[in-house]
C-alpha cells in the first residue's frame, strides 16, 4: 500500500491534483479507476540516449591521435576529415562538447568550426552546425586505453581512419580494429602541470527569492 500511494503521490503531484481529496472521494463514492497514460510519465529513460539541454556543458579542447596513421584527426576548411595532422597543426586542434549526462560528445575543428559528422553512407563530414544526432559520438574507453568513437546515429559504426589518414567507411569497422582506436591529447605547448583542460559554459543565473511565511515575517518583526 505504502508503495501505490507514493506512486499516486508522484502522478497527483506532476498533474496537480489533490491525492487526499482523491482518496476520499474514492471511499465515499467507491468508484472503479483504471489508470493509463499518466503512469507512462514514469518509466525509466537511458539518459545517455538523450541531449542534455539543461546541464552545464563541458568544453575540451585536445587533439585525437590516430593509432593506425599515427597522425591527428583535423578537420579542413573544405569540410574534409581526415587523420593525417601533425602535433600542434591548426587544424588538428579540436574541441570536444559533451551532449549528456553519460558520455556522449560533438566534436568540431577549433579552426573551421566544422563538426565532424557521419552521413548515411558511414563518411565523415563536417557541418556548420552539429545539432543532429550525426554529428554526436559516444566515447568508449577500451582495454588497450584506447577510445573508440560510435555514431549516435548508426550504432555500430565508429569513427575510423586508414593507415594513410583517410576516412575508413564506418559500416565496415569494428571497435575492436586498429582503424578505430584513438589516443587524446593535449595540443603542442600545453604545460604537463596545467591542469585545467575543461571550460564550462556558464548558464544565466536565476535570483532566489526565498518565500516569506507568517514564522519568518513574525521572526523578523521581533527582531527589531
Amino acid at each position: 500500500m505504502f508503495q501505490v500511494t507514493s506512486v499516486l503521490s508522484a502522478v497527483f503531484l506532476h498533474t496537480g491534483t489533490n491525492l487526499h481529496a482523491f482518496l476520499r472521494s474514492l471511499q465515499s463514492n467507491r468508484h472503479t479507476i483504471t489508470f493509463h497514460s499518466p503512469l507512462k510519465r514514469f518509466q525509466s529513460i537511458n539518459q545517455c540516449r538523450l541531449s542534455d539541454r539543461m546541464s552545464r556543458r563541458l568544453i575540451r579542447t585536445y587533439q585525437l591521435y590516430s593509432r593506425t596513421s599515427g597522425k591527428h584527426v583535423q578537420v579542413l576548411g573544405n569540410k574534409k576529415v581526415n587523420a593525417m595532422g601533425d602535433d600542434g597543426a591548426v587544424h588538428a586542434k579540436l574541441v570536444v562538447e559533451t551532449d549528456t549526462f553519460g558520455s556522449r560528445i560533438r566534436i568540431k575543428g577549433a579552426k573551421t568550426g566544422y563538426y565532424i559528422c557521419m552521413n548515411k553512407t558511414g563518411k565523415l563530414i563536417g557541418k556548420r552546425k552539429g545539432r543532429g544526432k550525426d554529428c554526436i559520438f559516444t566515447e568508449i574507453v577500451l582495454e588497450n586505453n584506447y577510445t573508440a568513437l560510435q555514431n549516435a546515429k548508426y550504432e555500430g559504426w565508429y569513427m575510423a581512419f586508414t593507415r594513410k589518414g583517410r576516412p575508413r567507411k564506418a559500416s565496415r569497422t569494428k571497435q575492436h580494429q586498429r582503424e578505430a582506436h584513438f589516443m587524446k591529447r593535449q595540443p603542442k605547448g600545453h604545460l604537463l602541470g596545467d591542469t585545467q583542460p575543461f571550460d564550462v559554459l556558464p548558464l544565466p543565473v536565476v535570483p532566489f527569492h526565498p518565500r516569506r511565511t507568517k514564522h519568518t515575517h513574525h521572526h523578523r518583526s521581533g527582531a527589531h
